[in-house]
């Protein structure tokens, strides 16, 4: 279907998202303006409070995406084996929720490093059955809107969180400490939203079926075609670096380091308001064109910042590089769903998402070694030339229709 032949997305069209959608969209929206309220500003907590040094940042992040990206395999499999995914996914929420805070109390980096691991804990704890009853609250032909709202408020979350960091360090100058014993508040709202989402009973032939499995087991029923976008997928993400390394490339050509907070909010406008119109858009179009699009959108703005040295075109090949998250991020998501039946749906998230995050990890060492060894403009042209050999090899292993 030729999306400009079709009507375009409108107020009516998110008042119809059932109301679980809207529940988990405004969970994740006040989720994600708590753990962004704290994470722009470890770094700066760390060196100038704490007093660490930069390998004890590496090797906390590090350590928190690989734990995050092993539990969504396990938490997936968990759900389809349980005759329910709400209460994983609120014991998720609520393991961060309740160690963020705790940030406040912090005196050294081993302390900061066990609060980062448990928040990125109950991360991995709830992303895939998340995905998964999404996934049970959307129609074939509505999944990329339900996908993309939900990517939108999560969005919108990561704008408000440090606007209000910001304002509350303009008042209160370096007291980090009040402000990270604050974000128990938004926290505790998205943990509260929880308990309005209801959820039907699962299937009964996916719960017996599942019964009969080893946690580990019943890899084989993830059809082919999920685990050939997986390949193009690992392609596409060895490419896909620490969008940090955008932000220092810009640093690197003049932008002044007290307008990185209002740029990097200005990417999240962008990825929120994208994500709406590519999650639809994929609906009335298909998920393949819209991929390609924005796997496409990715590789011309890494050959951007490979080659322009000003900070104007800069900037504005960093706001375009914001629609790649808009049309892919939900997209991706809705594609999983297509290519996945219920009662394995769980795993298959779980699995999508730690290949992204554990690619994540691989891709900003390696852009990092290669930004040190021969310079950036070479590490940001390997990902664009990944993400161009990405994008050929979807077109043969992801039909136009699912």
């Amino acid at each position: 279907m030729n999306p400009t032949t079709t009507p375009r997305l409108t107020a009516a069209d998110l008042r119809q998202l059932p109301r679980n959608v809207w529940l988990l969209g405004w969970t994740s929206l006040f989720t994600d303006m708590s753990s962004e309220m704290i994470y722009p500003l470890l770094p700066l907590f760390l060196t100038r409070v704490i007093g660490a040094g930069a390998v004890s940042l590496g090797i906390i992040e590090g350590a928190a995406e690989a734990a995050n990206s092993i539990l969504k395999i396990l938490s997936g499999r968990l759900s389809d084996r349980s005759t329910s995914r709400r209460w994983i996914v609120m014991a998720g929420y609520s393991i961060s929720s309740l160690v963020r805070p705790l940030m406040t109390f912090a005196q050294s980096w081993p302390q900061v490093f066990m609060v980062r691991i448990a928040d990125r804990v109950g991360k991995g704890v709830r992303g895939a059955p998340r995905d998964a009853m999404l996934a049970t609250w959307a129609r074939q032909e509505s999944r990329g809107l339900v996908y993309g709202f939900h990517r939108a408020m999560d969005h919108t979350g990561a704008i408000a969180g440090p606007l209000l960091a910001s304002v509350f360090l303009a008042l209160s100058a370096g007291d980090y400490r009040t402000l990270f014993s604050l974000t128990i508040a938004p926290g505790a709202i998205a943990v509260l939203l929880l308990f309005f989402v209801s959820e039907g009973a699962r299937p009964g032939h996916a719960i017996a079926g599942a019964a009969q499995e080893r946690l580990f087991g019943g890899w084989s029923k993830l059809p082919a075609r999920f685990y050939r976008f997986l390949i193009v997928l690992v392609i596409f993400t060895l490419g896909n670096s620490s969008d940090a390394f955008l932000l220092l490339r810009l640093t690197d050509v003049g932008l002044a380091p007290a307008w990185v907070p209002i740029v990097w909010a200005a990417l999240h406008v962008v990825k929120a308001t994208s994500s709406l119109y590519g999650g639809s858009l994929s609906d009335r179009w298909n998920r393949r064109g819209v991929i390609a699009l924005g796997w496409g959108i990715y590789a011309a703005t890494y050959a951007g910042f490979a080659t322009i040295d000003s900070i104007g075109p800069l900037l504005v090949c960093f706001l375009i590089y914001g629609l790649h998250y808009g049309l892919v991020e939900g997209t991706e998501r809705a594609l999983i769903a297509d290519l996945t039946s219920e009662e394995m749906r769980g795993t298959a998230f779980g699995v999508y998402n730690a290949v992204v995050g554990i690619g994540a990890l691989a891709a900003s060492a390696m852009f990092g070694l290669i930004w040190t060894v021969v310079g950036p403009a070479y590490a940001f042209a390997a990902g664009a030339v990944l993400a161009l050999a990405a994008t050929a090899m979807l077109f043969g292993v992801v039909p136009r229709k699912v």
